[in-house]
């Protein structure tokens, strides 16, 4: 039986390609990653499918740095704008095959008048569509309870991200304690609208149970992320009654769902950090005001006990006796009031949690009335409008600025303005 070796059947791919695919071609794609090393760019190329987010289509494309020059340097005066992930361009390239280095496309030129990608596009207009409306910055404005720590989670229960979020979470070095409660999720693909909004609804119908969201999954292509540029998810997000923390990125990849939460992070161990930050700082607070109180009981009793001890030494044995015992008492209350305060301040902290709680609820109660009282004016303002009357076929007549409501208001000679549903006619009195 007659071998050949893998050099020599790469390199017989090698003549193939190379002999058949002997021309440049232009091509539209989009660029899913790009990474420029040593002066030379490699890009990722993806197509997506017609309706949806899914790539039917990947390839390899190498930018020499005598190329990279030019192209990149034409692009960026002719667009105004970099070479990015998420745009869409048109690329002149030319078939490539290496032995060792397998299959890619060497780019010759790109055309700078080609339209940025679907992707930016898309996510251009959600927050353009989001700021008409109004939302984009609503859930940024929530605060986040300086007691915060039970959680909801949505992430997939099987990604490293969450593994590593919820052990960050319990051996934090400060001891704290937190209680998480994961919605699944997918992650990626399709499927993400759909399924992170299904969540998000089960986390609103049990909104008193917890005290933030936290949206996280690992890093990933830019294309992977495409799920989160979504108007209904964005929406979703804004209009949340819960303050939302998203770590689904690295620091390089922001979508929309990051810009509409209240908080963004670069990662769910980020994520994870900022929670136990917040609480502990809250803990640092109450050990603070707890050692100041004590503090000053206890300087208030070495005062006392000074004081005391000036008069004793004034008074027989006899009172020197009481004073000693009202001395022991003195300091049996300030022990006392200072366990006091500790427990007080405690009861104090979980009263303040509870709060916390009520609060959004009742303030997201003002919000629906409120905007139930605007509709209803609104309607009424519209029902209102004069030209809603004209519409309907009647006019409006005024003379000397006022409205003609008898024949017997003008006179010969006098100048009208009829006012119909389109335009206005000038007439005369005869």
């Amino acid at each position: 039986m007659q071998t050949i070796t893998l050099f020599e059947l790469n390199s017989l791919v090698q003549d193939v390609i190379e002999s058949t695919l002997d021309h440049s071609y232009w091509v539209e794609a989009e660029i899913s990653e790009l990474r420029v090393v040593g002066g030379n760019c490699y890009i990722d190329l993806i197509e997506k499918a017609p309706n949806g987010n899914t790539p039917i289509a990947r390839a390899r494309a190498n930018c020499w740095r005598f190329t990279w020059e030019r192209v990149k340097d034409d692009f960026e005066q002719a667009t105004n704008s970099s070479l990015a992930p998420g745009m869409k361009v048109l690329l002149q390239v030319a078939a490539t095959f290496h032995p060792a280095y397998g299959f890619s496309w060497n780019i010759k030129d790109i055309d700078p008048t080609f339209t940025m990608g679907d992707m930016a596009r898309k996510r251009k207009e959600i927050i353009q569509r989001l700021t008409e409306m109004g939302i984009l910055e609503w859930n940024k404005e929530l605060a986040l309870s300086p007691f915060a720590r039970r959680i909801a989670v949505v992430s997939s229960g099987s990604a490293a991200g969450y593994g590593d979020f919820t052990n960050q979470l319990s051996s934090n070095d400060y001891g704290l304690s937190f209680s998480t409660t994961l919605f699944p999720s997918v992650m990626q693909g399709e499927a993400v609208e759909e399924s992170v909004i299904t969540a998000l609804s089960k986390i609103y119908s049990r909104c008193e149970d917890f005290d933030a969201v936290v949206i996280i999954r690992g890093g990933g292509a830019v294309s992977d992320m495409s799920g989160f540029d979504s108007l209904r998810l964005a929406e979703a997000v804004a209009r949340f009654p819960l303050p939302v923390i998203t770590g689904i990125g690295h620091d390089r990849d922001e979508c929309v769902l990051d810009i509409v939460s209240n908080t963004r992070v670069k990662t769910p161990t980020a994520a994870a950090a900022f929670l136990i930050d917040n609480l502990h700082a809250t803990m640092q607070r109450i050990e603070e005001a707890q050692d100041a109180i004590v503090n000053s009981v206890r300087r208030r009793m070495q005062l006392e006990a000074l004081r005391i001890q000036k008069l004793s030494a004034s008074l027989p044995s006899q009172a020197r006796l009481i004073l000693s015992r009202e001395d022991a008492r003195l300091t049996r209350c300030a022990d006392s009031i200072a366990v006091a305060a500790r427990q007080r301040l405690t009861a104090g902290g979980a009263a303040i949690d509870k709060l916390m709680i009520r609060i959004p609820a009742a303030a997201k109660a003002i919000v629906v009335n409120g905007s139930h009282r605007l509709q209803v004016i609104n309607q009424r303002l519209y029902d209102l409008d004069p030209q809603r009357v004209l519409d309907r076929g009647y006019s409006m007549t005024i003379a000397n600025g006022k409205v003609v409501r008898s024949a017997k208001s003008v006179t010969t000679g006098t100048l009208l303005t009829t006012r119909l549903s389109k335009g206005t006619i000038t007439s005369e009195v005869k």
